[in-house]
């Protein structure tokens, strides 16, 4: 598609007029759209100038599964889905269509596919890669197709690797893209370009072909100009060396193009172009709005977080500068939390950290370094130990018959066991239980997918009771897992000192102090527990809308300081005992990592060249 033009009379924002108290009924009050697209759902988020949220709205997603491991989105659904809620926010709360200046864009790091020839979706779904009528052309994160394609391209000991934490990720998109050659039709496959979802969104809302960093550097093997010699972003022997030398062709024109050359590559929200007339009448927005580039949805949560007005103590701050100073979010670490968990941190020079993707460059901020970390299940793995118990159909029944969560009947319950058994704290309850929780495998930091569970301290006890000790070791597996993350990044030159939460886990009481506690640091619980995300996005946009006619736009940390709310702060638990039981734990957490491995290995050497 061409290239739209920025439009020449596009009005700023007038700060002033949006903290008119009236807003919504106010046509000179400006808003903004932050749109989320998550594993299961659209959202939609209209923000005002000071960052105020006016209005929510949410879609359910499509999702096919046509094998084990295998899952499939479309791109056309999606996009339905994101205007159904653009409308539905708006209308439900009499926002007028004209006073949106700005939108941004977060998704999941899923494959979107589309003919270069036509800009049709293309079908992902093997063997026959023929539309079944849904344009299923999305291959997502979480799937796990490409497993001999990840193993070849780790195989090659590229120094790009290094860039994402050493070995390249199952669910990152190169991968995707040499299983999809190594099984389409080769005339289909020569006709396929390649986008990362947020990048497809931004694509269809303006028609333009501009990537993001975000997408194409942390998770497509983009290496920024001038970092570690890169001349062009892409790296021609690495494509070369896995068999994607198809994509070099044409400048690499298939996945984005070589910057400056016949592509444009651009920071979370700068402006990537306006709306089309075609995108606008789908949405319901006037065309000629300003549209920011898009990022993966948990790098929208370190948009939407770590900002935030907090009481960090000392130990937390960088005295030398402001307290709301961007060099302060060098010690935060974002976790954003959901089915899986990702946690990020941005430093100023680059930090390696074996098992920790990263660091990438430009991806949020110029010249600045992100690194992501990550547990592969925490939300997911929550729900399966409570769904796989027997308990778990008695519980959910009680909980229903008292009008609340599964979640916290059972925090309930575990302190009436607390009460019950004159135990000290509810950590003592589970002091001889201990569970190791990579029943997905091993983001972050061993980065292994082989990884799986164990358990310490089984019994026969079928009742609720043992349901909620179980529950109580996931939620504090999670709690140790993190901390080990964040020990390894501390080693390795990170400065983290506190955790800036986002998700529906923050909800969780008794998880918020677990982590608190057994990471010796201050836990921030964002205003916005369930639109941390969204509302990043919509940060986003307000980016996109600061941009001048020669497209120069705010620096994003002062727009996440001025839009950024207060969040509530919670502090490790100061009981010295409970501390000495959670450091005890810990280290027993460090030997099943360590056993597990031991023990495979010493059955695999036994089994050696047997099978």
């Amino acid at each position: 598609m061409a290239q739209i033009p920025f439009r020449q009379n596009y009005r700023k924002p007038s700060r002033q007029a949006s903290m008119d108290p009236h807003n919504d009924l106010n046509p000179h009050v400006d808003h903004y759209i932050g749109i989320d697209v998550g594993t299961g759902s659209a959202r939609a988020c209209v923000i005002d100038a000071s960052g105020d949220i006016k209005a929510l709205a949410t879609e359910n997603i499509g999702l096919w599964q046509p094998e084990t491991g295998y899952y499939e989105q479309s791109t056309t659904d999606i996009w339905r889905c994101i205007c159904v809620c653009v409308q539905r926010a708006l209308s439900q709360h009499n926002i007028d269509p004209t006073t949106v200046r700005g939108i941004g864009f977060d998704a999941t790091c899923s494959l979107a596919v589309f003919a270069h020839d036509t800009d049709e979706p293309v079908p992902v779904t093997g063997p026959n890669f023929a539309n079944d009528g849904n344009d299923r052309n999305v291959i997502l994160w979480l799937d796990h197709r490409p497993v001999e394609e990840t193993a070849k391209i780790n195989a090659t000991g590229h120094n790009l690797l290094r860039y994402v934490g050493g070995k390249m990720s199952i669910e990152m998109e190169i991968p995707k893209v040499l299983w999809l050659k190594n099984h389409m039709p080769a005339e289909l496959f020569d006709r396929c370009k390649f986008y990362d979802l947020a990048d497809a969104l931004t694509h269809l809302a303006t028609g333009n072909e501009t990537r993001s960093f975000c997408s194409t550097v942390c998770k497509q093997g983009y290496v920024p100009v001038g970092v570690d010699g890169s001349v062009k972003g892409w790296q021609d022997d690495f494509y070369e060396a896995i068999g994607l030398e198809d994509l070099t062709k044409d400048d690499y024109s298939r996945i984005g193009g070589v910057d400056g050359v016949n592509g444009k590559y651009l920071s979370a929200g700068e402006l990537v172009g306006v709306l089309s007339e075609k995108a606008g009448q789908q949405l319901g927005l006037p065309a000629g709005i300003a549209v920011g580039s898009g990022v993966i949805d948990a790098y929208a949560g370190w948009v939407g977080t770590v900002g935030a007005k907090v009481n960090l103590g000392a130990d937390q701050l960088d005295s030398g500068v402001p307290k709301n100073d961007m060099s302060q979010a060098f010690s935060r670490l974002a976790a954003v939390a959901g089915t899986s968990t990702c946690h990020l941190a941005m430093s100023k020079d680059p930090v390696f950290v074996d098992g920790v993707w990263g660091p990438y460059r430009d991806v949020l901020l110029p010249d600045f370094w992100m690194a992501e970390g990550g547990q592969s299940a925490t939300g997911e793995l929550l729900k399966h130990v409570l769904e796989t118990h027997p308990a778990y159909n008695e519980t959910v029944s009680l909980a229903e018959s008292f009008s609340t969560s599964v979640y916290d009947y059972l925090n309930s319950h575990l302190e009436e066991l607390k009460e019950k058994t004159n135990a000290p704290t509810i950590s003592y309850l589970g002091r001889h239980f201990f569970f190791y929780g990579d029943l997905w495998g091993n983001r972050s930091p061993i980065a292994d997918p082989n990884m799986t569970g164990s358990v310490i301290g089984l019994s026969s006890d079928r009742s609720m009771d043992g349901l909620a000790i179980y529950y109580y070791a996931t939620m504090e597996f999670i709690a140790m897992q993190t901390r080990q993350i964040v020990e390894k990044m501390n080693e390795s030159g990170h400065s983290i000192t506190s955790i800036f939460m986002s998700g529906s886990q923050c909800q969780n009481k008794i998880l918020m102090e677990l982590m608190a506690t057994t990471c010796d640091m201050p836990v921030l619980i964002p205003r916005y527990v369930h639109a941390a995300v969204v509302h990043g996005a919509a940060m986003l946009g307000a980016k996109a809308a600061s941009a001048d006619k020669d497209g120069k736009t705010e620096d994003l940390w002062s727009i996440m300081d001025r839009m950024s709310k207060p969040g509530k702060l919670t502090r490790p638990g100061n009981n010295a005992n409970e501390k000495k039981l959670l450091d005890a734990k810990y280290k027993v957490f460090l030997e099943q990592v360590k056993t597990q491995q031991e023990y495979r290995k010493s059955v695999d050497d036994a089994v050696e060249g047997w099978a």
